[in-house]
C-alpha cells in the first residue's frame, strides 16, 4: 500500500513540475504594451476579440499588458513604462495636440507600435502618426473572402505562412489614400482579381499593399491589414502573425 501511495506521489509531483513547465513564458524580460482601443467614428466588434487574443497569449509571451480607451495615458510619464503602443481598431480622432507630442517622444526613445487594421482609419490630421502607420484609409469594398499575396516572408510576422504564396481567408480589404510602397516596407499585397464585390472601382489601388514594416532611429512599426472580423482573432496563423510582430517592435527578435 505504501508503495502504491509512492508512486502516485510521484505522479503528482511530476504532473505539477509538468504543468509548470508548459506555463513557463518564453521570454524571461516581460514586455510593457499598451494596448489602445478608443473609437471617434466606426467601432469594429472585433476589438473584443482581438483584446481576447492578447491576453490569451500574454501568459506564455510574457507581455504585460495594459488596455485602454483613455487618452489620458498618453503622457510622458505613463508612456515611460511600456515598450511599444498596440492600436487594436481605433478610428477617429482621439488625442489632443499634448498627448500627441507625448506619444512622439515615446517613439523616438527608440520604442514600437503595431497597428492592426482600422489603425489606418484613426489620427487623419497627425502627419506623424500617418508616417508610423504608412498610410490612411479611404475605402474599401464589401467584407469578403479574398487573396493575400506574399512578396516576403523576411519577417518574424510573417513566419506562420512559410512555404506558402498565398492565404485565402475573410477580412475588410482596406485601400489606402496613398500607395505606401514607396516608404515601407511591403510584405504581402490584396490580390485585387480575388475581390468579387463591389460597386465600383474606387477601391483598387493596382498595387495595393496589406502588411508592411518600418524600422528607423531605432523606432519599429508594423502594419497589418487583418483584424475586421471576430474570426480574424481566432485564426491560428493570424495569432502567430500579430503575436510574432508585436515580439518584433519591441526588439525580443530581429528580421
Amino acid at each position: 500500500m505504501k508503495f502504491k501511495v509512492l508512486i502516485l506521489s510521484v505522479f503528482v509531483l511530476l504532473s505539477f513540475a509538468m504543468c509548470g513547465q508548459e506555463k513557463e513564458p518564453e521570454y524571461k524580460n516581460a514586455a510593457h504594451l499598451l494596448v489602445f482601443t478608443k473609437t471617434d467614428g466606426f467601432r469594429h466588434e472585433s476589438i473584443s476579440s482581438g483584446l481576447k487574443m492578447l491576453f490569451d497569449q500574454s501568459k506564455k509571451q510574457n507581455w504585460v499588458i495594459t488596455a485602454t480607451e483613455d487618452a489620458s495615458f498618453f503622457n510622458n510619464e505613463t508612456l515611460s513604462k511600456f515598450d511599444a503602443v498596440i492600436f487594436l481598431n481605433p478610428t477617429g480622432d482621439a488625442l489632443n495636440q499634448n498627448e500627441q507630442v507625448a506619444f512622439e517622444a515615446f517613439m523616438e526613445e527608440g520604442k514600437g507600435m503595431v497597428g492592426i487594421h482600422a489603425a489606418a482609419d484613426f489620427e487623419y490630421e497627425w502627419p506623424y502618426y500617418g508616417h508610423l502607420v504608412g498610410a490612411y484609409f479611404k475605402t474599401h469594398p464589401p467584407a469578403q473572402e479574398a487573396t493575400v499575396i506574399f512578396e516576403s516572408h523576411d519577417h518574424p510576422a510573417m513566419k506562420p505562412f512559410e512555404g506558402m504564396k498565398s492565404y485565402t481567408t475573410f477580412d475588410e480589404w482596406y485601400t489606402f489614400k496613398e500607395n505606401p510602397r514607396p516608404n515601407v516596407n511591403v510584405l504581402a499585397t490584396l490580390d485585387e482579381n480575388t475581390v468579387k464585390k463591389y460597386k465600383n472601382d474606387e477601391w483598387k489601388m493596382g498595387d495595393h499593399p496589406i502588411i508592411w514594416w518600418q524600422e528607423k532611429d531605432g523606432m519599429r512599426t508594423f502594419y497589418t491589414g487583418f483584424g475586421h472580423t471576430h474570426e480574424s482573432f481566432q485564426d491560428k496563423k493570424m495569432i502567430e502573425h500579430i503575436t510574432n510582430a508585436i515580439n518584433w517592435v519591441v526588439k525580443r527578435s530581429d528580421k
